[in-house]
Parts: C-alpha cells; structure tokens; sequence
C-alpha cells in the first residue's frame, strides 16, 4: 500500500513538471495562434482596414522572433550535456558476482535491473541516468580506465544501445568493509528505485528537469560580449522554467524514495538495521582516512593506491580503541562484499587514483611527482620525506628573517656544527628571540610579504610576536610553492588524449572537485613545521622512527611505540615562548636538539 502512494505522489508531481513544460510551449506558440489567425481573417476578408495590415506584420515578426527564440532555448536545452558524477565503471566481466547479486536483488524487488555499475570515492549509492545521446560519445581510444589497471573499463560507446535503466553508483569503502549481506541490505532500497525510475511521466520530468540543469551551466561560462548578451537571455528563461520546477521535482523525488524504501523494508529488514550502523562507521573511518593519511601523502606527491583496504585497517584500529566500536571487529571473519569483483585490487587502485583527483586535484597517470605509494612503503616515502621537506621550509624562512644559524649553538656541549639546521636553533627562537644580521633581511620578508603584518589579527593565530612572524612567513612560502607547482602542473590528461575515469563523462578542468580541507592556518602550519623539525632530530639522534597510524596519519616511533605526547609541547612553544616542557621531554628521551639533522 505504502508503494502505490509513494508512486503516485511521484507521478503527479512528475506531471505537474510536465505541465510547466507545456505550459512554456504554449506560451512560445500563443503568439504564432494570433499571427495565424490576423493572417487568416485579413486573406478571407473577415479582418480588414487600414490598421490590420500594421498589426499583421508586427505580431508576424514577433511571433517569428518568439519561435526562433524558442527553437533556441530548445536546442541549447536538447544540446547541453548533464552533469554526471565521477565513477569508476565496473565490466560485468570484472565482478560477475557483484552484478548477480544486483540482478538476484532486483527480481525479488521486482523491478528492472541496473544497466551497469560503477564506484565512487565515498560514503554513498545512487543511481544515476546516463541515457544522454552525448555520454554515449565514442572514447578517443578503447582503453583501460587508468592505464596500466587491467579489468576496469568504460561505458559502451555510442555505436552501442544506449541503457534504459540508470546506472547503480557504489561507494567504494562499502566493497572493502561490509559484508556481502550488509552491502544487499544497504543496496535494496538504492536498487528499488529503478522501478519508478522506468515510468515514463518520471522519465520524461526528470530529463526535462535534467536538461534545464545543463542549460543553467552552459549559459553560465564565460564568454564573448554577444554570446554573453545571448545566453544571457537563454539562461534567463532556464532559469525561471527551473524555479517553476523546483518544488515539484522535490516532492517527485521524495515520492520516488518513500516508494523504493517501502518497497525494500521487504529485504533483509533486519540485516540493513546493523548495516546502516556499518554505513556511519565506514564514512567516520573513510573521512579521517583522507584527512588524517591520504592528504599529507598527497600533498607530497604521492597517492596511496590502496585506500580501501586502508578503510578496513581504520576501522579495525577504531574498533581495537574504541569499546563501543569492538563489536564491529567480529564480523571480520564473514566474506566481504570486494570478493564479488575479480581483481579487487586492481579497482581499489583505480579508485584511489580517481579520489586523489577529486579531494586534491592530481593528474590521471603517474609521473616522477606523481607516483602510487604502498602502505608498507608510506612511513619511509611520505611520513619521513614529509618532515624533512618541512624542517627544511622551517629554516629557510628562518634565514630569511635573519634568524642567525648560530642560535641556540652553545646551548648544549659539543655541538659539532653551529652552522647546520638544529632544532635548538628553532627553540631558541621561538623562546628567546634573536637579533637580526646586517643587512635586515627581516625588513624585505615584510615589505614582501604584506600579509605577516596582519597575522597576528588571524583568527587562531598564535599570540607570541615571534611565532607569529614565522607562521606568517611559512604561509607565504608554502602559498608560493603551491602556486609554482600550479604553474608547472601539467594540462589535464584529456586534453592531451589521455584517458582517466569515465573521462569522456565529466569534464576534470576544475579539479579538485571535492577539496578536503580550507587552507591550513599560520598556527597549525608552525605547529606542523615545529613537530616535523623535532621529530627529525628525533629520528637523527636518538633512533626514532617515522609510522603510520591508521586514524591519525604520520606518528613518531620510539622504541617501537607511537609518541601521542608531543603535540601540547609544541603548542606550549609555539603560543607561550615557553620551551620548558619540549625540553624536558627531549632530555627525557635522548635528543639532541644541538646536533644538526638531514633535510631534503
């Protein structure tokens, strides 16, 4: 009973979408019907005089100028490409098992089967409609996904039938860390929804809606004066048939899930009550996989290529220190829903590959600054290059204040090398401050460097004048380094006949699509740059080593354990000008914050 309503709602909403369409091609052809008709009185003598004859032609020539504006919102609106999601599309010869269990699970809903399957970067599912003529156009060459990862291919290309039926997108965190029956359980009421997806009221308002959508987009890029005067128009009328949409399409859609979700409560009821449980978790450990691990590798050039298996790592930490989440743990020894695809590796690459574009912005393909990373091999390439290059950024914004590399030298007996990069040097700084050499270089960084003076106004700026000098100059170096390296980034992969993910689908000119993070502020980039200066003396002179935690990213190890202590001493510095608490805890261990350390 609760199908039928929910269906209903959505197809009256559908047709009230319809109407608004109707009722804009009726207002273009009102003024054609009363052409016609002065045309036809003034020809059969009914309307004539010495007026008409004026009228004629003047609601002749406006009627024509409606209909040829007409024609062209029309073609702008027919023309205009959707926008469609970046996936990964899946071959049905690469997860047999996946695409049988999708098709088990629509015959018991008893509605059509998705036409394809693709996965997303993210914590989510849907179906998406991908009949559109221009996301059938013929790839440039037929290959792989991502060159060199075999078994994931794209959508048919235009010589084939384009799907009725849309296409079921996938979170790829969910293969990795759900179990085959959660995974049904959470797809049931996604899948469901191609049953009213088939009706064609709902069909048709939702490409008209689609259509609208697009036009909206391409009367809003930037072009020449009389295009810009041209589309202007166009985009004005788009935009007002797509307010007169809006309330209806809605409630369509809330129609459409109240039809599928009361459809589904028939499958797996149970199950997708704890499986909507395993959808939080996934997106908790997903989210602070990016933010925590994936970021600063990226950052550095690197992309990790297993980030789903990284999920289940997460999560399993998550679970060992978290007692509300130990109970997740146990499912661990069910099959997990990735052994429905033939080589889970090869997609779980293809993925993150596709989600390093998205969150940060990389390129397509691998290069010499752009290369896959393996968790075994991310302490030694991300976490231990990471602090170096950042120490290394650390002095030289020092030098460039005029912060004399002698600083701090005879704080300690036997410093070898008062000329090298010490972390004494920094400490010393930070807490006691030190004149400037000859020459002032202090004063050009601050005619160069506009925003140092307004720092310390920052919001969440550190308080000590020093500090803030720093941060303010670590921020204008690290903005300079970024803005080089978006100088020199290479073109995107289309454009030089490169295939990526569902390239000929989406355009990738505004990547990142989805960036993680706001700009880092001066505080936290001086308490990062501070951190990784110290933990590079402390790996240089007392033995530590850079690791990897799953939940927070790049950790010091002492003795085999995850250092957690730091941070508030850092803090205390950075904020107070008070190096007391970071050098008890350095003696305590054994660095030696005299001694010079390796940089990049």
């Amino acid at each position: 009973m609760g199908v039928e309503v929910g269906a209903q709602a959505a197809r009256s909403r559908a047709l009230a979408v319809l109407r608004v369409r109707s009722r804009a091609l009726a207002v273009a052809l009102l003024p054609a019907a009363v052409a016609v008709v002065l045309l036809v009185g003034g020809s059969t003598g009914h309307i004539d005089g010495p007026g008409w004859a004026v009228t004629r032609s003047i609601v002749s020539g406006f009627a024509l100028f409606v209909l040829l504006a007409a024609a062209g919102i029309a073609l702008v609106v027919a023309r205009s490409r959707p926008a469609v999601s970046p996936t990964v599309t899946i071959a049905e010869e690469s997860a047999p098992d996946l695409y049988r269990m999708v098709r088990d699970l629509a015959d018991r809903l008893e509605v059509p089967a998705p036409s394809a399957i693709a996965l997303t970067p993210d914590c989510d599912s849907w179906l998406e409609d991908r009949t559109h003529p221009a996301h059938g156009q013929p790839r440039p060459e037929s290959r792989d996904e991502i060159e060199g990862v075999p078994g994931v291919r794209g959508l048919p290309s235009a010589h084939r039938r384009a799907p009725a039926a849309p296409v079921l997108v996938i979170g790829s965190p969910f293969l990795w860390w759900m179990r085959v029956g959660e995974l049904r359980a959470v797809l049931a009421p996604v899948v469901a929804g191609t049953g009213p997806s088939a009706h064609p009221d709902i069909a048709a308002a939702r490409r008209f809606i689609r259509g609208l959508d697009a036009a909206v987009a391409v009367t809003s890029a930037p072009r020449g004066p009389l295009s810009r005067t041209v589309l202007g128009g166009v985009g004005w009328v788009v935009r007002l048939l797509l307010r007169s949409c809006r309330g209806h399409a809605a409630e369509m859609e809330r129609g459409v899930a109240a039809a599928a979700a009361e459809r589904a409560q028939a499958v797996d009821y149970g199950l997708r009550i704890v499986a909507q449980e395993q959808v939080g978790l996934a997106y908790a450990g997903w989210d602070r996989l990016l933010t925590r691990v994936a970021l600063p590798a990226w950052r550095m050039g690197r992309w990790p290529s297993r980030l789903d298996a990284g999920v289940v790592a997460a999560l399993t930490e998550l679970s060992r220190r978290d007692r509300l989440a130990e109970g997740f743990a146990s499912r661990l020894g069910e099959r997990p829903a990735c052994d429905l695809l033939e080589e889970p590796g090869a997609i779980d690459e293809a993925a993150s590959l596709l989600a390093a574009r998205l969150f940060h912005g990389g390129p397509a393909e691998t290069g010499p600054d752009w290369a896959p990373v393996d968790w075994d091999e991310y302490p030694d390439e991300v976490v231990d290059r990471k602090w170096r290059t950042d120490a290394a950024r650390l002095h030289r914004v020092l030098d460039a204040l005029g912060v004399s590399r002698s600083s701090g030298a005879g704080t300690g007996a036997g410093a070898s090398d008062p000329e090298g990069p010490t972390l004494a040097r920094v400490m010393h700084h930070l807490s006691d401050g030190e004149p400037r050499e000859s020459g002032d270089p202090g004063d050009r960084v601050a005619v160069e460097r506009p925003e140092a003076a307004a720092y310390e106004d920052e919001d969440g700026g550190p308080e000590n004048e020093r500090s803030s000098a720093l941060a303010a100059g670590l921020s204008a170096e690290v903005a300079r380094e970024e803005a080089a390296a978006s100088a020199g980034a290479a073109p995107p992969s289309g454009a030089a006949g490169q295939v990526g993910p569902d390239m000929a689908l989406w355009d990738d000119g505004s990547l990142p699509l989805f960036p993680l993070q706001p700009p880092r502020t001066g505080r936290e980039l001086l308490a990062d740059h501070v951190t990784a200066m110290v933990c590079c003396a402390a790996m240089d002179t007392a033995g530590a080593a850079p690791g990897l935690d799953w939940l927070d990213g790049p950790s010091l190890l002492i003795n085999g354990e995850r250092s957690v202590d730091l941070g508030p001493r850092v803090l205390s510095l950075i904020e107070e000008g008070d190096p007391a608490p970071l050098r008890t805890w350095l003696l305590h261990l054994g660095i030696r914050p005299e001694k010079p350390v390796r940089l990049v």
